[in-house]
């Protein structure tokens, strides 16, 4: 099994993790009651999906 020569640079080991970061979940609203949800999942807080309801949802005032 071949062994690395040398060992890496800091610059190097950091330039090669530069895209291991954690990314932000993407949101979008939602169209009947403006709330951030998940893209193209039904909407937690009144239960519409693509125009319909898809869960009936308890309103909690």
């Amino acid at each position: 099994m071949p062994n690395p020569k040398r060992r890496h640079s800091k610059a190097r080991t950091r330039t090669r993790r530069a895209h291991d970061f954690i990314k932000p979940k993407s949101l979008s609203t939602c169209p009947q009651c403006h709330e951030a949800k998940m893209p193209h999942r039904v909407c937690p807080k009144c239960g519409y999906y693509k125009g319909r309801e898809v869960i009936v949802t308890k309103d909690i005032l």
